[in-house]
């Protein structure tokens, strides 16, 4: 019986209601009750065993930000390193899209805790996402994530040249690359225009996309993500961010 507990935090990530930091500061301020007594962190509960959740947890939940950023090059994603900025620098109210259409006031507390759901490399621009709710992040990147991120991908051959693909290496893009000894999950790749692809992938290892297009023969001039899951970049400028709305979902 004893093995069948687990922890109170991990429940409650695995039930999609918070992610495992959320869960643990909510038991820490004693929002969390199990069969009517308030839990204490570290809790294990079993089968059947009753949860319920403070209203207080539920309000500070609803005041969590997920923003979307038309990320410059130049910019990383995450923490600052070699000298560059981190793309959070930009999420200012000078910055804010003022099409935005959500009602959502800029406040600096927003900055608190406001991570990449994701990276996207120094030399790449277009959606990136920055969430406060680790739910957000968890379905985003979490493990078992099946959330597809577009691309649009500007092509050269080696020479610089216009770019030439076969159907061979075409269907290599699609499914049967090896990276870092580990075949790649099958994507979505298919012809733009003359010099630009489409990649749809559902994983995102370190420069993922250069290094595909580097074992079939061509060189990235320019990557561009434009969607993740059914959120789009849409007409979001180049260095501005907006909020994600209420009736969008990844």
């Amino acid at each position: 019986m004893a093995d069948s507990a687990i922890r109170l935090s991990k429940y409650l990530s695995e039930q999609g209601i918070a992610s495992r930091r959320e869960a643990d500061a909510w038991i820490e301020k004693g929002w969390v009750k199990v069969d009517g007594h308030v839990a204490q962190i570290g809790k294990k509960i079993l089968p059947g065993q009753r949860v319920q959740i403070s209203s207080k947890a539920r309000a500070a939940q609803s005041r969590q930000v997920t923003i979307l950023l038309n990320k410059p090059i130049g910019y990383v994603s995450g923490q600052a390193e070699d000298g560059y900025e981190p793309a959070k620098v930009l999420i200012t109210e000078a910055n804010h899209w003022h099409a935005d259409p959500s009602r959502t006031r800029f406040n600096p507390a927003q900055l608190l805790h406001l991570v990449p759901a994701g990276r996207l490399d120094i030399d790449s621009v277009g959606l990136l996402v920055l969430t406060q709710n680790g739910r957000v992040a968890k379905a985003i990147i979490g493990e078992s994530s099946e959330i597809e991120k577009e691309y649009i991908v500007r092509v050269a051959s080696r020479d610089g040249t216009r770019p030439q693909l076969s159907e061979e290496k075409l269907a290599l893009l699609n499914h049967g690359l090896v990276l870092d000894g580990k075949p790649l999950m099958p994507a979505k790749v298919s012809w733009l225009n003359e010099d630009e692809l489409r990649f749809i992938l559902k994983e995102g290892k370190k420069r993922q996309i250069r290094r595909m297009c580097e074992a079939v023969g061509l060189k990235v001039l320019r990557l561009k993500r434009v969607r993740i899951g059914a959120v789009k970049l849409g007409a979001l400028p180049l260095g501005q961010w907006r909020y994600l709305a209420e009736d969008e979902k990844f």
